[in-house]
């Protein structure tokens, strides 16, 4: 695979946010999913996702040979979902947090323990992804895709994306041109992630000075911007309504294969850096159909579903068995596959503990 060395390196960036070993999870012998078998399913699935990110042919496929429903309902932020399942109003089988994610929820107690021994495929999984930072031991949580953060442009505003910068939305001078055509991400994290870049912080800051700094960018961008979005961005894009679209790598990428449109409209990582991401599969204390989530979890796992997925949403897959399967400009694409030095300038987005309220109120504030 294209990753082991500078994969790991991120991670071991973000090994101090992660969990303690008093927090480490069990086994899962005490997981309500403990007497799952490989397959078994206890009901339909209620899968709670990103939206334009599961492939809906693998949801038909999955409902036919496992003989169950699957209902997808779509969130736009990790702090949305987790919202949600804090309420409690929806029994979701199934979530994809990201990679900080799943370290909150761990520490919150919103997630189960897994049974892997109800994961006859999870030996597909590539080795870099089985014991991250955010779940040391892999017990909470399944890599599902992994990707990047950046900006997609028209080429009549970017004609040289070597030199694509973030510039764009907080320079008012480098971003005349595109000046009420640029959308940013409606995710604290993200958004005001790539604020701390431009301005040379870590996008994990927990200084007050450089979040209240970043978000008086955003505020000051904000007349340039013409919306927080997380859902239609690449639409947005396409349809000229924005030059410069703030977004996830996979979703632009869809969206010029869908426009045939690869000749008017890029993606890349600017040259101060971004966001890389890992999002995850796992189960929320809350599920009813436990055994379910655990056979969709196996399916996803399978060399060629984990393929169609990648094949289908333009994202990294960390499943190794996959390779053979994924379309060869997909896996040769610096832009889903970055190259090392691309890599370096990137970072995972991990958990601020108390500092996360002051992201929460500071975006709103800057928004506002």
């Amino acid at each position: 695979m294209k990753r082991a060395p500078w994969l790991l390196a991120l991670m071991l960036m973000v090994a101090g946010c992660g969990l303690s070993d008093g927090d480490n999870a069990a086994d899962g012998g005490d997981s309500p999913g403990a007497e799952c078998e490989p397959g078994q399913v206890d009901g339909d699935l209620n899968l709670y996702n990103w939206s334009e990110y599961m492939d809906p042919e693998l949801i038909a496929g999955f409902e036919q040979e496992a003989g169950v429903d699957v209902t997808e309902t779509f969130y736009d932020s990790n702090e949305t979902m987790l919202a949600q399942i804090e309420a409690g109003g929806a029994a979701y089988d199934l979530v994809v947090p990201s990679d900080y994610m799943v370290e909150t929820m761990i520490d919150a107690d919103l997630l189960i323990p897994l049974n892997r021994d109800a994961l006859s495929n999870l030996a597909n999984l590539d080795p870099d992804f089985t014991a991250p930072p955010f779940d040391p031991d892999g017990a909470y949580s399944v890599a599902y895709q992994w990707g990047t953060t950046g900006l997609g442009f028209s080429y009549d505003v970017v004609p040289d994306p070597t030199q694509l910068s973030w510039g764009l939305i907080f320079d008012p001078e480098m971003g005349a041109a595109v000046a009420g055509r640029v959308q940013m991400l409606n995710d604290e994290r993200e958004t005001l992630g790539a604020a701390l870049k431009y301005l040379g912080y870590s996008l994990n800051s927990t200084e007050p000075d450089e979040i209240n700094e970043a978000a008086e960018l955003v505020r000051e961008a904000k007349d340039r911007i013409a919306t927080f979005d997380s859902d239609a961005y690449d639409d947005l894009l396409i349809q000229g309504e924005t030059m410069v679209a703030h977004g996830y790598s996979g979703n632009f990428f869809t969206a010029f294969e869908a426009a045939d449109a690869w000749d008017s409209f890029g993606y890349g990582i600017p040259i101060e850096g971004g966001t890389a991401w890992v999002d995850n599969m796992a189960i929320p204390t809350t599920a009813q159909n436990v055994c379910t989530a655990h056979a969709f979890i196996d399916y996803l796992l399978d060399a060629e579903n984990g393929a169609a997925l990648t094949n289908f949403n333009f994202y990294a897959s960390p499943n190794a068995a996959a390779e053979e399967f994924i379309l060869a400009e997909i896996l040769e694409d610096p832009a889903i596959y970055p190259p090392p030095d691309v890599m370096d300038k990137l970072e995972f987005i991990a958990g601020v503990g108390e500092a996360s309220t002051l992201y929460a109120d500071a975006f709103v504030e800057a928004k506002s």
